[in-house]
């Protein structure tokens, strides 16, 4: 992953408290993500069961993807306070990724779902200044100036600054923690 790129794509939209019962259900995790096919179907069922009325949802309840999709239309995820709270499952960053989702934006990640974000390189996490999720809505296009942590709504024309990455930013161009370490000579080739 080059962080100098730009990304494109859709919104969705979530509010606080994202827990990863939400990201990937419990019964999906006898799941192997070290096999393909298997890491595929994380992405079919990531955000796919949770009820309507459950907390951090889009107003009526906009599906992240249809039942018989493995990838989301969406490319982005915007939410506020805590994401990625509750387990500690590897799974959830993984389940976003095999769904399409490159990068999550939140006012603030639980630390356990930040770090296996950064650690295997699945998505790119950034914090947000403010709260872009009461400004952002689902199926918005936005675009991304990774390098300069500046996000544009092409849809109303706003733009936004984004925390910086800081001493993650090394560790996600690598591809994970460990291509990172192999890349700087901790690990052997």
């Amino acid at each position: 992953m080059s962080l100098q790129s730009t990304i494109t794509g859709k919104a969705y939209v979530l509010g606080d408290n994202v827990d990863t019962d939400q990201i990937i259900p419990a019964q999906y995790l006898t799941l192997n993500p070290a096999i393909p096919e298997e890491y595929r179907q994380f992405g079919k069922y990531a955000l796919g069961s949770v009820p309507p009325s459950q907390a951090g949802l889009p107003k009526g309840h906009v599906p992240f993807h249809t039942d018989d999709e493995f990838v989301s239309p969406y490319r982005f995820i915007v939410a506020g306070k805590n994401f990625g709270c509750g387990s500690s499952r590897e799974h959830a960053p993984i389940a976003l990724d095999a769904a399409g989702i490159k990068v999550v934006i939140a006012e603030f990640y639980a630390r356990i779902f930040y770090r296996n974000a950064v650690n295997g390189g699945y998505l790119i996490p950034f914090e947000s200044t403010g709260r872009l999720c009461d400004t952002i809505c689902t199926g918005d296009e936005l675009r991304l100036d990774v390098a300069a942590g500046k996000l544009h709504n092409l849809t109303t024309g706003e733009t936004y600054e984004l925390k910086p990455l800081g001493e993650v930013a090394p560790i996600l161009e690598a591809g994970g923690l460990f291509p990172y370490a192999r890349k700087v000579g901790m690990l052997r080739s």
